[in-house]
């Protein structure tokens, strides 16, 4: 079997997707990103073929994206985690017209064109207080795994306010409501309702639009969901593994630019691994 591989290194994980001659994924692989972009690059694309019983000769083209894109020698081609989060969201809902994007680092909106094209984008400002690394602090202080926040934010009774667009400052005010007696639950909901807002903002600025596609890790939060669902008052498309997303666009420009290339799938292997 020949594959296509999109890869997304991003600044907490890189992700693997693996397209065969039919564009269905057949695998996908996620580890944790460190300083080696080239060889967390190799070892996420073996264990996604480790998933579909194939090896590296399988793998025809590569196309990478998200901040260690240019870093890995054996790429074909190298897209922005922009144009591959659109092109991602566009192939599974089809009737999208607004992808949101939190990651680790920051938050986007996209405005999408036919196709799955970009029209327009913003981006949060560099504070963390605007993304989901915000979220991987406030565990880290309230002493609790990532993976519990979108639970605990779920089993909210009422909510804290976090107002403050400082990162340190929303700190702040996370100390004061423990301090005050306030429950995990409701702090955890406070921080995913004011993500929750500052994502609105952002999408109001490209044209908020009737279906909404949320990408990225933080999408597999259950609380923030459910904020984001409440507080945009639209409908909000969220995928199994909303995290490689970006890496299946890139995937899948990979794999047209290789067929306008004229490549076909099953040609003869071409890739340096070594």
């Amino acid at each position: 079997m020949d594959y296509v591989a999109g890869i997304d290194i991003g600044c907490r994980t890189t992700k693997v997707v693996l397209l065969n001659e039919s564009r269905k994924v057949v695998a996908t692989a996620l580890v944790k990103t460190r300083p080696d972009f080239p060889g967390v690059a190799r070892e996420a694309l073996e264990k996604a073929l480790a998933k579909a019983s194939g090896h590296l000769d399988d793998v025809k083209y590569v196309a990478t994206t998200g901040l260690g894109r240019y870093n890995v020698p054996f790429r074909d081609l190298q897209i922005t985690d922009i144009t591959c989060a659109a092109r991602g969201s566009e192939f599974l809902f089809p009737n999208t017209k607004c992808v949101l994007d939190v990651g680790g680092q920051s938050t986007r909106a996209i405005r999408l064109r036919e196709g799955g094209k970009v029209k327009e984008f913003k981006s949060n400002d560099k504070c963390a207080a605007g993304s989901g690394g915000f979220l991987e602090r406030a565990a880290h202080y309230l002493e609790i795994p990532i993976e519990q926040l979108g639970p605990l934010s779920s089993s909210a009774g009422k909510p804290t306010t976090i107002s403050s667009v400082c990162a340190v400052l929303a700190e702040t005010e996370i100390i004061n409501h423990v301090s005050d007696g306030q429950s995990v639950e409701n702090i955890i909901r406070g921080i995913h309702n004011s993500l929750a807002s500052r994502s609105k903002a952002l999408l109001s600025r490209v044209g908020l639009e009737d279906e909404v596609t949320f990408v990225g890790g933080v999408a597999r939060q259950s609380g923030m969901v459910e904020a984001l669902k409440e507080t945009i008052g639209h409908a909000v498309n969220v995928n199994d593994e909303p995290d490689t997303i970006t890496a299946l666009g890139a995937a899948l420009l990979g794999y047209q630019r290789y067929k306008r290339l004229g490549g076909g799938i099953a040609g003869e292997t071409h890739k340096k691994f070594s």
